[in-house]
């Protein structure tokens, strides 16, 4: 395989905390790769490095072997690279297909658009199509703040695939979802795959990951700590460590990350 995302000795710091501290991964084109970490590893402020919502202090993110670093979200999505958010972003007041049309836009006049002719016949045709593969195109013209948390995991996905993107990253898309639905949103993952999508997934679900995930890496206190298949992950003891050593309110993720890991 080829190396589609590369992210090398990554520092970013707010203050004086130090969020991540040389965070590096390797991201396959075809591969569906994890990041996973405890609480406060740094997960997300990666991500948002990797997508233009945080600069780092140091470190480079190449994409297809080209810089990234820095650009704004939006020129690094204009490269082909997408993300979801650990809470979703979708426009409550709009209808579910009027969400997918917004994704179809790539001036500022997006809204104006969207109320004018609600987006030319192929962009609904599009939209329709995306709706139909997830698996919710029967709420349609439903208001968006209508659906449940998993659907609007699921809109999400579908929303960003409106571009057609090389690599998709994932934050979290199984969290705080009913079981039926993320074996959905996983289905939908295996799918997009087969057919040559690229993917980062960050999820603190740890059987998500390992089930889902060619490639696992992992972050602790900034830095990553492992990269390799889950079976390798799982056996490495500064892992397991990392999560046993870690603090947790009430103890559920780190009994979770035990029983996965062991």
């Amino acid at each position: 395989m080829t190396a589609l995302l590369q992210v090398e000795d990554v520092h970013k710091a707010f203050g004086g905390l130090h969020a991540l501290s040389g965070a590096s991964l390797t991201v396959e084109e075809g591969s569906i790769s994890g990041l996973i970490g405890p609480n406060g590893s740094g997960k997300t402020t990666l991500f948002n490095v990797v997508t233009g919502y945080e600069r780092p202090d140091s470190g480079a993110v190449r994409l297809r072997g080209e810089p990234i670093t820095g650009l704004r979200p939006d020129r690094v999505f204009a490269r082909g690279l997408a993300r979801t958010f650990q809470l979703s972003r979708i426009f409550s007041r709009l209808s579910v297909l009027e969400n997918m049309l917004v994704a179809t836009q790539r001036d500022e006049g997006w809204l104006r658009g969207v109320f004018r002719d609600a987006g030319s016949p192929a962009e609904r045709a599009r939209a329709l199509e995306l709706l139909e593969f997830i698996g919710i195109a029967e709420l349609a013209s439903l208001p968006a703040g209508n659906l449940s948390y998993g659907q609007r995991k699921l809109l999400e996905l579908a929303y960003v695939l409106v571009a057609d993107p090389d690599v998709i990253l994932l934050d979290e898309p199984a969290g705080g979802v009913n079981p039926t639905l993320v074996n959905q949103i996983a289905d939908r993952i295996r799918e997009l795959n087969r057919s040559g999508k690229t993917f980062l997934v960050v999820e603190h679900d740890l059987g998500f990951v390992m089930d889902l995930c060619g490639t696992v890496t992992v972050l602790d206190q900034g830095q990553s700590l492992c990269s390799g298949a889950p079976e390798e992950v799982r056996r490495d003891p500064a892992v397991l460590d990392a999560y046993l050593g870690g603090a947790d309110e009430d103890g559920d993720e780190l009994e979770d990350a035990a029983e996965v890991l062991r």
